[in-house]
């Protein structure tokens, strides 16, 4: 599988648009999730675990898991994240991780998955119930938020509505949508929503 991430990883960090952006999905995140030292939270695309060095010292365990093994690289190198981080390269998609979590979250990562029913259902049969998902990504946009001819990008962001249509088929309630933060580019402004949802 193509690392598309494997230029980017190694300067990820030092972006101030990208530092910016998981500051307010993790402030977001803490600010509307009960987190607590018993929870196992996944971190789907967690990347250089810029979400997951938020967290992972407020719950039991995060596994970050990513198709970027570079991107990871960056996170193992993170010398406080080691005693509470467990680290997977894989896609979950076509190999699940055999674990069962409290909490799955996501920043930005959803809108790089092409059947976005699909992994919603996965997100769904690796929680408990009762656990909720955290999952941040970009409100519907015009296409110009990325350059038009970067790969693995497969949707302009998300309707809510229809992203709670895709929650409430797979058994998910209790859904809301929040603000979680705002990217400037230029002209023009781009919004980010956290959706929280519980497990049935």
């Amino acid at each position: 599988m193509t690392d598309l991430f494997k230029e980017k990883a190694q300067d990820w960090d030092a972006t101030d648009m990208i530092k910016q952006l998981s500051t307010g999905i993790g402030r977001s995140i803490i600010d509307n999730v009960t987190l607590h030292d018993q929870m196992n939270v996944m971190d789907f695309g967690a990347g250089t675990g810029l979400i997951t060095a938020q967290i992972a010292p407020l719950v039991n365990k995060v596994t970050a898991v990513d198709i970027s093994s570079s991107m990871l690289e960056q996170l193992v190198a993170k010398v406080g994240l080691k005693e509470k981080v467990e680290i997977l390269c894989q896609d979950i998609l076509s190999q699940p991780t055999g674990a069962y979590y409290d909490l799955i979250m996501s920043a930005m990562a959803i809108h790089h998955v092409e059947d976005t029913d699909q992994i919603i259902e996965k997100f769904a049969s690796h929680l408990k119930p009762g656990a909720q998902i955290a999952l941040a990504d970009l409100d519907k946009e015009d296409g110009t938020f990325h350059p038009s001819d970067v790969e693995g990008v497969y949707h302009d962001g998300f309707e809510r509505s229809h992203f709670q249509e895709l929650l409430e088929k797979h058994g998910f309630k209790d859904i809301g949508f929040k603000t979680a933060h705002r990217i400037q580019k230029e002209e023009t402004t781009y919004p980010v929503f956290l959706v929280i949802a519980t497990k049935a």
